[in-house]
């Protein structure tokens, strides 16, 4: 792989905090990333525990006006771009440059199908998980997202 050229992670059983740490790994020696695929990344743990979590920061507490309130996405793409932004240094110049070359999408797009993709690392994938696990479409669903493009 050349320098110049973006990565192409698919996303498809890979667990979410590998995939991100990778992601911004990439992202921040000045590759583009396109994760593909967003809706097929596994999260560890029972899916009631998962929900419960989410659930929890989705309790709003403001002062004023929701304007002002944290932001939870609700769409795979975007909960795997806000995980990767997790990994990079957010309030260094860096790591906000870095987060604008990562690029999430649920599928594969038409204008990447036949390109190669890259895997995290095949033996890290979540079927080889001893613990349960959920992709993030179906956590999608359960809180009200769309898991479809």
């Amino acid at each position: 792989m050349e320098a110049g050229e973006p990565i192409i992670i698919d996303g498809e059983n890979a667990v979410l905090g590998r995939l991100a740490s990778f992601a911004a790994k990439r992202a921040l020696e000045g590759r583009e990333v396109i994760i593909v695929n967003a809706e097929k990344v596994a999260v560890s743990g029972t899916k009631e525990r998962i929900l419960k979590d989410i659930m929890k920061r989705f309790k709003t507490r403001t002062l004023g006006s929701l304007e002002k309130s944290p932001v939870h996405y609700r769409r795979p793409d975007r909960y795997v771009r806000r995980a990767v932004r997790g990994m990079l240094p957010w309030k260094q110049a860096k790591g906000r440059e870095a987060y604008k070359r990562v690029k999430v999408y649920m599928g594969v797009p038409s204008e990447l199908e036949g390109k190669s993709t890259v895997k995290v690392r095949p033996e890290d994938s979540a079927s080889k998980l001893k613990c349960p696990w959920v992709r993030i479409g179906d956590l999608a669903r359960e809180i009200g997202g769309s898991s479809r493009r």
